[in-house]
């Protein structure tokens, strides 16, 4: 499996299962994000959201990747996980179908992602839900947050490289 080479060549698909380019968010600052339905990290949709919306003018993206490697932790499919960011806590943001982030089907992405940004000691493996990556405007992985990292955490990081 090689990792592609830019982030802008990779295809993802919507949670409404349209095929989609990343080259789309070309320009844009992005903070992309491994979601959970059920998880105790599950209350960050709602400082994310918050980020989208105070931020989402100046440039900001926050694109949220639903997945259920973590104990089962995001169970439904993607209409019914659509359905709960949205009732629960007003995701506007874009939602992408169900992926995996780690093992021999990890999606492009996250192969891209993990390359460019190394977890703890090293590791590129994904260790929890929530774990964020911050790209800026020319498609290069600056950091990548723990899911402990709660969204107000990180607006520094992000105003920082809207400008």
């Amino acid at each position: 499996m090689s990792v592609p080479q830019s982030l802008y060549d990779i295809q993802v698909q919507t949670i409404a299962g349209e095929t989609r380019p990343m080259g789309e968010y070309q320009g844009k600052v992005l903070l992309i994000v491994n979601t959970a339905s059920k998880c105790g990290f599950t209350p960050q949709f709602e400082g994310l959201q918050k980020l989208y919306e105070q931020l989402h003018e100046k440039g900001l993206e926050v694109l949220g990747f639903p997945c259920n490697q973590f104990l089962s932790q995001d169970p439904g499919s993607n209409d019914e996980i659509s359905q709960f960011c949205s009732l629960n806590y007003g995701v506007d943001f874009p939602m992408f179908a169900k992926l995996e982030v780690n093992g021999p089907e990890t999606h492009p992405l996250f192969q891209y992602l993990k390359s460019q940004a190394k977890g703890v000691m090293g590791s590129e493996r994904i260790k929890w839900n929530f774990t964020k990556f911050l790209v800026n405007r020319d498609g290069e992985v600056v950091k990548r947050y723990p899911p402990t990292a709660k969204p107000e955490e990180l607006r520094k990081d992000v105003e920082q490289l809207l400008g």
